[in-house]
Formats: structure tokens, sequence, C-alpha cells
């Protein structure tokens, strides 16, 4: 018996030294700089055969660490483009730290020349896109934008930065947050001239990144890596500017950089429809989406810094003041059950400033090898005052049923706290991991606003008024919390399971009370509740969820599955005028499966599929009817239930070094069942929706409800090239958007379908740094088809060209253009508006470095700046036009701050700046 006992001992202890495994790590640096290489190929090859044992990427800071690595004799190969390979020969028999491995620029002796080795503009790494910024030429002192808009794949739509098809949400700076979520800001405060690379990814949540399993929530980011030698120093712009209609800008951008401490102060005041400070010129007016006429000032901060060994902080601050002046007109045909039309026209003059304070923080401790803490919270408050007024008049079939003259002032309050903490922590298994988090967010909303108004019905007995004089106080509290745990497993090698549990809370408490005034003013009349347009609401959603998840990994194959078990109970409570309850549960299961091939080095595919569920908001459950405009009356719905969304996501991507073509394509879909569309009652004649609440002829009821058959589809393509024979670089793009929208008028059930097809090219010079050139061109056809009422069936086309011309004519003087056309055919009369914005400026390079500069601007040169859009909805389709900035001509004065530390290269900085 002791000799079995002693077999079994033996075995046991055989079994464990075959399934010990160990981990590698080191760090990857260029040989001269000591600059970090992010994405570096670290590979495990067998001794014996060569073969790939395990692979890896480096991280932003050029770190790795190769898991699950058993006992034996290995090669370790690293490389990376443009770069020699590195090889060692190791042994592996516990946990081993390689420290620095240091590459070097590959160099070819060729007939006794040294001819070192051209970067190419990019390449592809796993689902990361990486370029070098050196591989595309900008003007002196241009901005980071300036650059990232000459990437392949990167475009500019509706005052928004996308990339590879979707819209940048946040851009990083040497792995770091920059200005939160400000992406124009962000990219605006650093000049190219600092950026070594460029990377585009898809960043997983914090809560991914923890647990090492994807769930799905990603931000289109950018992350720049600056030059080693730009790290230290104090680099900005600062302008300032006065032009004819009293038009004027001060702002500056100031960055302080000292290797880990980094601070940047923006401040801007001006009256150009500028809302962030932009350091490339004849940008007056174009930096934002706003319409109207806006004056703004605005300061804010970015912090980041290494505290110690161990805690990563950043932070960020922004105040703004805004004062906008708006001027709209709109023309909106309805949704009818019969084949007449029923038109709404508005005129409308909106006066609105909003002051805003932002605080965001970001710390980061990794306590150990295997424990880490994440704190992130935020802080934000808007204080908004409101003066507008506006004229609508309804029509149908060309004769006029009612109109509606109101004034309106108001003050609005929101404040918002959130929270977020994380810990993670690795255990000494390899791929066993446990990690913690919880959210917390309260939110504060107080509204109070004065109304007049005078309605008027045309009936065919007579016409006949009513003058309403009311003050509208809304006050709503938030409170959200959430917390979850997750554990994960390695099964094999290759394989690792996850188990998850999470809870979350959010309660809503939303007062709305009306007041009619009589006898006097707003202030000391008699005011009066009206309790059919008052009402108190308390809306609570509760969600527990079970999720088990398995994940497959090979050198080029991820495959990752997930079942979700979640229960939510939705309870809605009214307290005033009536008392009633609704309380309601939902179960659902929700799927997810993530695949990931990397076809070659420089090509992969990623394919999604995603469920979720969303439930409404505590506006569509309030059943209180919201009379802004008396013509067409909302409510909410307590009766609404969650939704269940299905999400269909593809992306290709490949981009080869050799030949620098790139191929890029997004595909997108959504199914949605219980889709929270609108349902719009039209009265034919007077009728009571509720107590003292008359619905007069051919106004309209809009109230929230749940429907089925929502679904919609995006794509993207885009190739990009090099032309040599002019040097510069070709990118197409085309891409469909289909939608169905399921509506509800009059108790019918139809669709309002639209499809939109568009395409477009660049060509973004590669020249010098003393021509640069963009040529764009954006062309799209839109469809519109209404099951419901067939004359809303419409096609309408836009046509965007647009050319950014900069030329270093002659010692220092420079000339820059800035032209937009767009061509706009099928919308409403009046609106089909055919405009061409032309900017344009000469500037003269002073002092001896040439860092300040003269310019003489004229903007909107020819004095046709408009902006015209179409909205098509589940219930109409509209038309709109806002005022915009116009013409004006300026004189501006700017000066580029570039001081950086003695041994940072400082030769090379003077001759980039001295010598032309």
């Amino acid at each position: 018996m002791k000799y079995y006992i002693l077999f079994l001992i033996l075995i046991s202890g055989i079994s464990k030294g075959m399934a010990q495994t160990y981990s590698l790590q080191g760090n990857v640096l260029e040989s001269d700089s000591q600059q970090a290489i992010p994405y570096a190929n670290i590979l495990l090859l067998s001794q014996s055969d060569s073969a790939q044992v395990k692979g890896v990427i480096s991280d932003i800071d050029g770190n790795f660490e190769i898991n699950s690595v058993k006992q034996g004799s290995y090669i370790l190969k690293v490389q990376y483009l443009g770069y020699q390979e590195f090889f060692k020969t190791i042994q592996i028999q516990s946990n081993m730290a390689l420290g620095t491995i240091h590459l070097k620029e590959v160099a070819t002796d060729l007939n006794e020349v040294v001819v070192a080795a051209q970067r190419s503009r990019g390449e592809q790494r796993n689902d990361t896109t990486m370029y070098n910024a050196d591989a595309f030429k900008t003007m002196k002192d241009a901005s980071a934008q300036k650059l990232i808009e000459k990437l392949p794949g990167v475009t500019s739509q509706d005052g928004s930065l996308q990339a590879q098809g979707e819209t940048i949400t946040q851009i990083l700076v040497d792995g770091k947050p920059f200005f939160g979520s400000d992406v124009k800001t962000a990219l605006q405060n650093l000049p190219a001239e600092v950026i070594d690379k460029i990377e585009i990814y898809d960043q997983k949540s914090e809560k991914a990144q923890l647990s090492g399993f994807d769930d799905g929530q990603r931000l289109k980011t950018i992350n720049i890596v600056t030059k080693q030698n730009r790290r230290k120093g104090q680099f900005g712009k600062t302008t300032v500017g006065y032009g004819t209609d009293e038009r004027y800008i001060a702002g500056a951008s100031i960055n302080l950089f000292n290797e880990d401490r980094r601070i940047t102060f923006t401040g801007l005041s001006n009256n150009i429809n500028m809302t962030s400070y932009s350091s490339d010129p004849n940008s007056y007016g174009n930096m934002s989406p706003q319409n109207g006429l806006i004056t703004t000032n605005t300061i804010g901060t970015n912090y980041s810094d290494l505290w110690g060994k161990k805690i990563k902080v950043t932070g960020s601050y922004v105040y703004s003041n805004n004062k906008n002046v708006g001027v709209v007109n709109r023309v909106r045909e309805y949704v009818t059950t019969d084949e007449s039309n029923q038109y709404y026209s508005e005129n409308s003059t909106d006066r609105r400033t909003n002051k805003q304070h932002e605080a965001n923080l970001r710390l980061d401790y990794n306590i150990d090898e295997n424990n880490r803490i994440l704190y992130v919270p935020t802080l934000r408050a808007r204080y908004e005052t409101e003066n507008s007024s506006f004229f609508g008049e309804t029509t149908n079939a060309g004769s006029l049923v009612n109109e509606v003259e109101n004034i309106k002032n108001g003050y609005y309050q929101d404040y918002d706290v959130f929270n977020r903490l994380f810990y993670s922590h690795k255990f000494s298994k390899p791929g066993r991991t446990i990690s913690w988090r919880s959210n917390f967010h309260k939110g504060w909303n107080i509204d109070d606003s004065d109304r007049k108004a005078r309605n008027t019905y045309y009936e065919g007995s007579g016409d006949r008024s009513e003058i309403l004089n009311q003050n509208i106080t809304r006050e709503r509290t938030g409170l959200g919390w959430g917390t979850g745990v997750s554990y994960t497993e390695p099964l094999g090698k290759k394989s690792q399971m996850e188990i998850e549990y999470e809870i979350e809370n959010r309660n809503n408490d939303s007062d709305k009370l009306t007041f009619n005034v009589d006898g006097g003013d707003f202030e000391y009349g008699n005011h009066s509740l009206d309790t059919a347009l008052s009402n108190t609401f308390i809306s609570d959603y509760l969600t527990q969820q079970a999720e088990l998840g398995y994940q497959y990994q090979s050198t080029k194959f991820k495959l990752q599955a997930e079942v979700e078990y979640q229960n939510a109970s939705l309870d809605n409570k009214q307290e005033f005028p009536q008392p009633f309850e609704l309380n309601r549960n939902f179960s659902s299961v929700m799927p997810t499966v993530r695949m990931e091939y990397k076809i070659s080095q420089n090509t992969n595919i990623q394919f999604d599929y995603d469920t979720q569920t969303q439930e409404p908001d505590i506006s569509q459950l309030q059943s209180v009817v919201d009379n802004s405009n008396p013509l067409q009356l909302r409510t909410g719905n307590p009766e609404l239930d969650q939704s269940y969304n299905n999400q269909f996501r593809f992306r290709f991507r490949s981009n080869n070094p050799d030949t620098n073509k790139s191929w890029f394509l997004f595909a997108r879909s959504n199914w949605t069942n219980n889709y929270i569309s609108n349902s719009v009652f039209i009265a034919d004649e007077p009728t009571e929706i509720q107590d003292g609440i008359i619905l007069e002829k051919g106004s309209q009821l809009n109230k929230p409800v749940n429907l089925n058959g929502y679904w919609d589809f995006n794509s993207w393509f885009n190739y990009g090239m090099p032309f040599g024979f002019i040097k510069s670089n070709f990118g197409y793009y085309a891409g469909v958007n289909i939608t169905q929208r399921p509506s509800q008028v009059n108790d019918e059930f139809g669709f309002n379908n639209s499809n939109r097809f568009f395409s477009g090219f660049s060509i973004n010079s590669n020249i010098s740094e003393q021509v640069d050139f963009n040529f764009n061109s954006r062309s799209s056809y839109n469809n519109v088809v209404n099951t419901l009422n067939s004359n809303l069936n419409n096609n309408y086309f836009q046509q965007v060209f647009s050319v950014n011309f900069n030329w270093i004519i002659w010692e220092g003087i420079i000339y820059r253009l800035d032209l937009s056309h767009q061509i706009n055919t099928g919308l409403s009369a009046g609106f089909e508006n055919n405009f061409s914005l032309v900017n344009m400026s000469l500037g003269k390079k002073i002092f001896k470095n040439e860092r300040g500069e003269l310019g003489l601007m004229v903007y909107d040169l020819l004095g046709q700046n408009a902006s015209v859009r179409r909205v098509v909805t589940e219930t109409y389709v509209e038309d709109v036009k806002n005022n915009v900035l116009q013409r004006f001509v300026g004189l501006s004065f700017s000066y580029n701050l570039r001081r950086f530390s003695k041994g940072m290269d400082e030769d090379k900085y003077k001759e980039m700046y001295q010598n032309n």
C-alpha cells in the first residue's frame, strides 16, 4: 500500500511540474533616442525547429509580457518595421525579467554610400492602424488636426472628425487622456511638429481592459505619440486680431512639458463663431458645427504626471461662456394617414447664454504587478438663460389651419457628479484574475421659465384665439449606482472563461408645475396651479445580470462568446395629480459573439454581434403635457417597455507598408424590438385628450410608444494610395446608410424609410513645408419613402467640394485659401441654396526666427455663407435654414512659442525654423 501511495505522490509531482508555466517580461526601446517602441512584435520560437510558440505586441510604453510559458529553451525574436530584428536564446525555468531590449534602425551599405531605410507611411498592428508623422508633410506651425486630416481613412463630416467610418471620441497623448472627450480642443493644442506617430484604434472600456473580456463598449481613439526630443520644453501659440463689424479674437495655447509632467493652458475670447482656440489660420468661424452668431469666452487646462513610480494621474478643467443668437426658418411636412399634405412652417429667434464647468480626473495606481486601482471622477455644471420667440403656422392642402406666436424667457441649471472605481487582481496562475468595479452618479436639473403665447384657430364658423401666460418650473433629481465583479480562469494554453455578476439601479424624480398667471406680470401676477399641465413622477429601474463567457486566442484567431441573463424591474409612480403605480419585470437573454482573424501581418478582420436592452428615460415616461408649442403638444407614456437591440459590426483593415496602400471597410446594422418611436394624433376636430386639455383642429399630440420594425444599415469603404507623380496621397470613400423607422399616425402603423448613398475623394499634398494643399469632394443622394402617405416620397442631392491651399511665396510671405462650395437640390422651396464659402489670407513671417506672423484675412469673401440641412424622422421630413457668420475683414498677429531644453536636438529645431 505504501508503494501505491508513493507512486501517486510521484505522479502528482510530475504532473504538477509539467503543468507549471512562467511569464516573460521586458521593454523595447530605440537604440539611439531611447524612445519606447509601441506595437513591436515579440515572438517566442521553439529552439528545436523555430516554430512560433507565443506572440504578443508591446504596449504604448514599449512594455510586453508573455504568459503561460512552459519550462524549456526558446529563441526570443523582436521585430518592428524599419528596425533590425533582435534575437536571443533564453532558458525558461522561472518567471523572467529581460529588462530593456534596444532596436537599431535599418541601414543599407550600397557602393560605399549609407542609405537609411525610408519608413513607410504606416502599417496595421492587429486592430491598431499606425502612421509615421514624418511621412506626411504639413506647413510650419500646423496643428495636429491638419496632420491627422491627411491620414488615410480620416474624414471630416458635419463638423466632427471621423476615422475608418466612425466618429473619433477621444484623443490620447502618449497613452494619456488629453482634454477628456473634447477632440477639437485636444488636436488644436498640439503642433504637428512634436508628433512622432499616430495610432488609431478602438479603445475598450475600463472594465474590458481589466478583465480581458471585451464588453463591446469601445471608443474610436487617436493616440498621439510625441517625439522623444519634444517631451521637455515650452511650446504653443497665441493669436490676437480685430476686424470689421467689431469682430475680434484673442486666444492662446501653451504647453509646459517636462517628460512625464505635462501641463497645457488654453484660452479664447472671440465673436467670430470659434468655440475653442485654433492654432490654424483661416479657421475663423469653421471650428464648430453650431449655427447662429456665437460669442465665446473659455479657459481650460490639462494636467498629466507620474506620481512616484506607481501612480499615473491625468486631469482637465474647462470653463466656457457662450452667447448664441440664432435665427431659424423651418418647413416640416408631416406624415398623415391620407394623401393630404399637412405642413408646418416656423420662423424663430433664439438668444441663449450658456456657462459650463467641466472637470475630469483619472488616478491609476499600480500597487504591484498583480494589483491595480483606477478611480475616475467627473464633475459638470451648466447654467443657461433663454430669450426666444417664434411664429408658426399649420396648413392643410394649402388652407391655413392654425398659427401661434410665442415668447419665452427661461433659466436652467444642471449639475452632474460621476464616480467610477475599479480594482483588479492577478493571481499567481497566469490568466486567473478577479476584477471589481462600481459607479455612482448624482444629477440635479432646475428649470424656471415664463411664456406668453397667442394661438389662433381657423374654423368654418369663424376664427378663434386664446392667450396663454404661464410660468413653468421643473425639478429633476437622478441617482444611479452600480457594482459588478468578474472572475477569469484559464482553460488550457489558449482558452479562458469568465463569470460575471452585475447589479445597477437608476432612480429619477421629476416634478413639473405649470402656473397660469393673471392680473399682472410674471413676478407680481396671480399664480394659479394648472393641474392638467402639472405632474410629480418617480421612476426606478433595477437590473441584475449574470454572465458566462468563453475566449479562445491564438496567434491569428480570436473568438469570444458570452451569454448573459438579465432581470430588470421598472417601477413608475405618479403622486400628483392622480396617484398611481405601475410595476413591471423584464427577463432577457443576451448573447454576444466576437471574432477577429489576422489574415496577414498588416491585414485583419473583426466581426461582432451584440445584444443589449435600453430602458425609457424619465422624459419619455412622465405623463404630463408639454405645451411649449401649443400646436404640437407632447406627453410621456408610463407604460413604455424596455427595448431590445441586436447589433452586427464588421471591420476590415489592411495597410501595406511596402506599397503604402490601405483598405478599410466598416459595416454596422441594428435590429430593435420594442423600439421607442413616436405616435402622433392629428385632430380633425376639437378633441379633449385629458381633463381640461383640448386638442384643437389641426393640432397634434405626440406620445412615445413601443413599435417593432426598426432596423438600419450603415457602411463605409475607403481606399488610399500615394500619388507619386505629384507627391500627394489619394483617398476614395463610399458608403450606404439605410434606415427603416416605424411610426404611428392616428392609430395607423407605417414606416418612414430613408436611403442615403454617398461617395467622395481627397487629394492631400505631400510635397514640402512650402506648399500644402487638400482637395476634397463629397456627393450624397438621398431617397425617402413613406408607406402611409406617398406625397412624402422625395429625393434630394447634396454635393460639397472644398479646397485648402497654403503657399509660402517668398521670404516668409504666406498665401492661404479655404474654399467650400455646396450644391443642394430637391429641398423645399427657398431652401435649395447653392453657395460658396471662401476664406483668404495673406501673412508675413516676422522676427529673426520667424516665430511671429502678421496677417490680413477676409472671411466669406463672396458673402454667400449659409447653413441648410434636411432632417428625416418617423413622423415628418423637415428642411432647416440657420443664420451664420458672414463676411468680415480682419488683421491678426500670432506668435509661436518654441523653447525646448538643451540637449533635446536643438540643432534640428533651429534648422527647422531658420533655414527655409
